[in-house]
């Protein structure tokens, strides 16, 4: 009780407050990011354990629980579980979230407790890094929102994402708030400001590189020499408690195929793309396919669509595999290529450990039992060699790395958020899919059902974008790179180095601590 008196408790939930502040679907106020951590830090210092771990606890609970709050208009309104129920999984949610950033906070007390400033300075940034990245990769991975991403409206500052992933551009802004907090704390005096100096060496480095690198790309894109294609996008704008009525089925068709009829003033897109499902069938049983080839036909321009879609396995054994998928349909009335979802949301298109839970029979007739695809290659149109994420793929960046690896020279986002509501989340989706383009070097056309639809050049600026729940249909002219980045190229190198540099962090930091305990 006397923690939640203490000045240790306004420090951390001031840190909450802050990083609520500056992310997107807060206030977006993004350059209080680089202070944001100091509050927190002050108190780590010279601290309790047991201080340390509620602090973690009540900074966690305060960024979470304002970042994920939608989650309650996911499971309440459009997941029937009931408003009580759904409260109840945010905040397990956010526990769990908050679960990593009381690690954090521990393990950074040990380091600013027995290191020196000099090696702490790198620590802290490397030890976030790690920590985020076991967060996106434990038990399939949940990797929302790390602190990277609040900077995406901002492509000047988020460059280095090529080199390093967008956990490079969250080691940069722990890595300010870092140098700041010892600063203040004025653990970096005068006569050792010699330290300061590789430090300040890695932020000119940044700032050079990130100039270079935009100059580059925009000088490249004014060049002819750059192969371009002209993609259209629709939002439909379809309800989700409609979504699914048999009965509105063709009225769901004709609103994407008038929708798309706009796009022909002018000049002609070689591709149109729909959202995840816009098709609310499976195009293999459908009468409706016929007018929609019948429109592919008239206007010479192919649909790459999300539709379910199934294949029988075992027609006697009624054993059939059911997908969540990208189909292109062709001009000539031919599903010219296809692509079924690799990553699926647990709870949401399969239920984990059904096979030894078998108790959790009913939620898998709830919530669907898809099968996951694999990315083999990419889907075909005009110029362009398409890989395609679909929903919360946007979210996992080696995804798009191994469509790029596949040979994709751009990257499509279907995706279907009226599930968030008119929240915060759809922009934050956005914010991650932001950084796909950057890392990847591709250009990004998004297609979302109620919002955001946009067009993301691969320097990470969103040229052109929707509102949210309304019908929406536009096109662009789009960059077709084939560069391969140094993030393309060598994965998640940055975050294992990291980690690999905490470990060795820990291992100076117990030898210390024992010496120490000797004297």
């Amino acid at each position: 009780m006397a923690f939640f008196l203490s000045k240790n408790f306004y420090l951390a939930a001031l840190t909450g407050l802050l990083l609520w502040v500056c992310f997107p679907g807060g206030v977006g106020l993004w350059p209080l990011v680089f202070v944001a951590l100091i509050p927190f830090f002050f108190l780590l210092h010279e601290n309790s354990l047991r201080s340390t771990v509620l602090a973690g606890l009540v900074c966690g609970m305060g960024h979470y629980l304002t970042l994920l709050y939608w989650v309650v208009i996911v499971l309440g309104k459009y997941g029937g579980l009931g408003w009580f129920i759904s409260l109840q999984g945010l905040v397990l949610l956010a526990l769990y979230m908050s679960f990593y950033l009381i690690v954090f906070a521990v393990l950074a007390r040990i380091f600013l407790t027995a290191l020196p400033s000099f090696l702490s300075l790198w620590l802290l940034p490397s030890l976030w890094v790690g920590i985020d990245w076991l967060r996106g990769a434990f038990l399939t991975g949940f990797p929302w929102m790390d602190i990277g991403y609040s900077l995406f409206e901002v492509p000047v500052l988020i460059q280095i994402a090529d080199l390093g992933g967008h956990h490079a551009v969250s080691f940069l802004i722990v890595f300010v708030n870092t140098l700041l907090f010892f600063l203040l704390e004025r653990r970096l005096t005068l006569q050792r400001s010699v330290l300061l100096l590789p430090g300040l060496v890695f932020l000119v480095a940044v700032a050079l590189y990130s100039g270079k690198r935009s100059a580059q790309l925009e000088e490249l894109l004014r060049q002819n020499t750059v192969q371009k294609v002209s993609v259209g996008v629709v939002q439909g704008n379809i309800r989700q408690d409609q979504k699914w009525s048999a009965e509105l089925q063709e009225k769901t068709v004709l609103t994407y195929t008038n929708l798309s009829k706009t796009l022909f003033e002018g000049n002609s897109p070689d591709c149109i793309i729909w959202p995840e499902t816009a098709l609310p069938f499976y195009p293999p049983s459908s009468e409706l396919m016929g007018p929609l080839f019948d429109f592919t036909h008239q206007f010479q321009t192919m649909v790459l669509t999300g539709a379910p879609w199934y294949e029988i396995i075992d027609r006697k054994a009624k054993k059939i595999k059911f997908f969540n998928s990208a189909v292109l349909l062709g001009t000539e009335g031919q599903i010219q290529g296809k692509y079924y979802k690799t990553h699926l949301v647990p709870f949401g298109e399969y239920v984990p450990f059904k096979k030894l839970l078998p108790f959790l029979a009913p939620l898998v007739e709830a919530v669907g039992d898809f099968t996951p695809g694999e990315i083999e290659k990419p889907v075909a149109f005009d110029k362009a060699r398409a890989g395609i994420l679909i929903c919360f793929e946007s979210v996992f960046p080696g995804l798009s790395r191994r469509w790029v690896e596949a040979g994709a020279n751009i990257l499509v986002n279907l995706t279907n958020d009226a599930w968030y509501g008119k929240s915060s989340a759809p922009v934050q989706s956005l914010a991650m899919t932001v950084f796909r383009a950057v890392e990847t070097r591709r250009s990004i056309v998004r297609s979302a059902n109620t919002g955001i639809s946009a067009f993301i050049t691969p320097l990470g600026e969103i040229d052109k974008a929707s509102e949210i729940f309304v019908p929406w249909a536009d096109k662009a002219t789009v960059a077709l790179y084939n560069e391969k980045t140094v993030w393309v190229r060598y994965g998640h190198y940055f975050p294992f180095a990291c980690l690999a540099f905490v470990g060795l962090g820990l291992l100076l930091s117990g030898r210390v601590m024992k010496n120490s305990d000797l004297d």
